[in-house]
């Protein structure tokens, strides 16, 4: 499980970038660069991390489903995601 610090950081960098969006979608059209430099750093989109929903993970993260590797694997064997099933060949 991720520490509670690294998932609250990434909630609230969440929602500053959607705090700041529009502003940076007008500045971006507006080719106005130093107005985007003078925006939070947070407020870029890929300063956001994908992370399980279940544990916090960041590496492994399967986004179809939201969750990391070893909770989809868990989640699929116990019957718990519609339509997944092991392979067998």
């Amino acid at each position: 499980m991720a520490k509670k610090s690294w998932i609250a950081r990434n909630e609230k960098r969440k929602l500053t970038v959607e705090k700041y969006a529009k502003k940076r979608r007008e500045l971006k059209e507006a080719g106005d660069y130093e107005g985007l430099q003078k925006l939070p750093r947070d407020a870029s989109p890929t300063r956001v991390r994908n992370r399980c929903s279940l544990t916090g993970r960041s590496r492994g993260y399967i986004g179809k489903y939201g969750v990391s590797r070893i909770k989809f694997r868990e989640l699929a064997l116990s019957g718990k995601i519609p339509g997944v099933r092991k392979a067998s060949w």
